[in-house]
C-alpha cells in the first residue's frame, strides 16, 4: 500500500501501536497516521491493556522486547479475551527464537527490525483487508445493536458473524434454545451481500417428511397423492436470499443425504422431476443438540456435518455472559416503554439468577416486572417473587412436547411388551426413526418387557 489515503472511509480502522522505544514509537504511528488510519499508542504491555479496555481496536501491532510486560506476555493476554484480534509483531534480530515462538501465539506476521515502512504498510492493509466489516460501518453498527450484548465471549461471536456474513458458504448456529439463533441468523443475512432477498426460515420437526422436501424443493404434478399443481420450493424461491433451517438434527438420514447434495452441487431436483434447478441460497442451520454427538451415535451424517460446519457459531448460554444482561435488561425494558427500570438490588438478582431458558425467559420476566409494577422503580420483591416463581411457570411449548413424546413412546412399549416394531408400526414411523426417537428420551426397549427386571 503506497501512502494512498482512507480518508474516503468515514470512520477508518483502528490500529494501536505498542513499543517502549518512543522513537520508534512515534514513526510508525507518523506511517499510519499518514496513511490514513486511526491511530493509537502505548508505551507498555499494561497501558495497552487498558487501552483495549477503553476501546478495541482493529489490529494491534506491538514490539516484542519491552521491559514492563513482553510481546509474548501482551499476546497472552488479549487472546484470553479477545482471540479475534489480529496482532503484528515487530522484533529485533537477536530476538528471532523468542519472535517464532510467537508465530506460535497467532500472531498474524513477524517483521524484523529496522522495519521497512511500505513492508509494514502492505502488511496492514492486508491484515485488515480480511475483516469483514470496518469498524464504524452501518452494518457493523446495525449488527451490534440487533444482537445486545456487552460480554467480550458475545463480541467475538459478532465478529465471527461479520467474517460469515462476507461468504456464501454454508454457515451453522449451535446453542441452547433461546439463546438467540434466528436472531443471529437474520444478522448474517442483515449483513450479507444480499439483504434486500428474501428471509426464510423453515422448522425441520413441525412437518412430515415428504411435506417438508416438497416445501424444501418443490414438486412436479402428480409427484404424489395431492401434488395436483407444480409447487416451486424454498430453493428456487428464496432467490439468492437466506433459507434457515431450524432443528437441523430432526432431518431423517435420507433427507439430510438429499440436503448435502443439493448444497454440494448448488442445485437440486424436485420431487417427480427429471430436471435439476439451481439454486443460489444462502444456506444457514441451526440445532440445540450436540451434532458431533449425534454422528458418533449414527443419528447424524458425518459428511453433511463438516460440510455444514465449515462456518460454525455457537450462542452461549446466558448463564455464560452474564456481562449482557444489564444490556439486554435496558434494551427490553426500552421496547415495553421505557419509562420504568429495575431497582438497582433488583438489577443485580437478575444478573445472578440461572436463566434456563436463556433470553427468551429473561425477557418474559422483565415483560412480566414491567406489568406488575405501579412503580416507575420495579423493586427488589418483585423481581425475587417472580425469579421464585421461575420453577412453578408453566412449561415452554418444547419442553412440554418432549415430555408428551417420552410418555407415548413409553406407552408405545409398554403397550407392545417392548416389540420396537410394533411400536414404531403403531406410531407410523420406520424402525429407524422410532429408535431415533428412542434414543434422544433415554429409553430402552429391554426396560419394558415382560422378563425384564426390576
Amino acid at each position: 500500500m503506497d501512502e494512498q489515503t482512507l480518508l474516503d472511509e468515514k470512520d477508518p480502522p483502528l490500529i494501536l501501536v505498542v513499543d517502549d522505544d518512543t522513537d520508534h514509537l512515534i514513526l510508525v504511528q507518523r506511517w499510519l497516521i499518514k496513511a490514513g488510519y486511526l491511530v493509537d499508542g502505548a508505551s507498555g504491555g499494561r497501558q495497552a491493556l487498558a487501552r483495549i479496555e477503553r476501546q478495541r481496536p482493529d489490529m494491534v501491532i506491538t514490539d516484542l522486547a519491552m521491559d514492563e510486560m513482553n510481546g509474548l506476555e501482551l499476546i497472552e493476554q488479549i487472546h484470553l479475551h479477545d482471540p479475534l484480534l489480529p496482532i503484528l509483531m515487530v522484533s529485533g534480530e537477536a530476538d528471532v527464537p523468542q519472535a517464532l515462538q510467537a508465530a506460535h501465539q497467532g500472531v498474524v506476521d513477524l517483521l524484523v527490525k529496522p522495519v521497512d515502512r511500505q513492508r509494514l504498510l502492505d502488511k496492514v492493509a492486508e491484515t485488515l483487508s480480511h475483516l469483514s466489516t470496518p469498524r464504524g460501518t452501518v452494518s457493523g453498527d446495525s449488527l451490534d445493536r440487533t444482537f445486545v450484548h456487552r460480554a467480550v465471549t458475545t463480541r467475538e461471536l459478532l465478529q465471527r458473524t461479520r467474517q460469515a456474513a462476507t461468504s456464501r458458504s454454508p454457515v451453522l448456529i449451535e446453542g441452547p434454545t433461546g439463546t438467540g439463533k434466528q436472531l443471529l441468523a437474520q444478522c448474517i443475512h442483515a449483513v450479507g451481500d444480499a439483504p434486500d432477498q428474501p428471509f426464510v426460515s423453515l422448522t425441520c420437526g413441525a412437518l412430515p417428511e415428504r411435506l417438508l422436501e416438497s416445501e424444501l424443493y418443490g414438486h412436479a404434478q402428480g409427484a404424489f397423492t395431492g401434488a395436483v399443481e407444480p409447487h416451486q420450493g424454498l430453493l428456487q424461491t428464496v432467490d439468492s436470499g437466506t433459507l434457515v433451517l431450524k432443528d437441523i438434527e430432526e432431518l431423517s438420514l435420507d433427507s439430510q443425504a438429499r440436503l448435502l447434495q443439493a448444497i454440494d452441487a448448488m442445485e437440486f431436483r424436485p420431487l417427480g422431476s427429471d430436471h435439476l434447478l439451481p439454486t443460489r441460497a444462502r444456506i444457514i442451520v441451526t440445532t440445540s443438540v450436540d451434532l458431533a454427538e449425534a454422528v458418533s451415535e449414527g443419528e447424524f451424517r458425518e459428511d453433511l456435518y463438516y460440510r455444514l460446519k465449515v462456518i460454525p457459531l455457537r450462542v452461549p448460554a446466558l448463564a455464560e455472559r452474564r456481562e449482557d444482561i444489564p444490556a439486554l435488561v435496558a434494551h427490553f425494558l426500552a421496547k415495553l416503554g421505557g419509562d420504568k427500570q429495575f431497582a438497582p438490588a433488583g438489577l443485580k438478582l437478575l444478573v445472578a439468577a440461572d436463566w434456563p431458558g436463556n433470553v427468551r425467559q429473561l425477557r418474559n420476566l422483565i415483560e412480566h416486572c414491567y406489568l406488575m409494577s405501579p412503580a416507575e422503580i420495579i423493586p427488589e420483591s418483585l423481581v425475587a417473587e417472580a425469579l421464585e416463581g421461575l420453577s412453578t411457570a408453566p412449561p415452554s411449548l418444547d419442553e412440554a412436547r418432549a415430555a408428551f413424546e417420552r410418555r407415548y413412546l413409553a406407552s408405545l412399549l409398554r403397550a407392545t411388551n417392548g416389540n420396537v416394531t410394533n411400536a414404531a408400526r403403531l406410531a407410523g414411523r420406520n424402525r429407524t426413526e422410532f429408535y431415533k426417537l428412542l434414543h434422544r428420551h433415554k429409553l430402552d426397549p429391554a426396560d419394558f418387557r415382560a422378563n425384564a427386571t426390576s
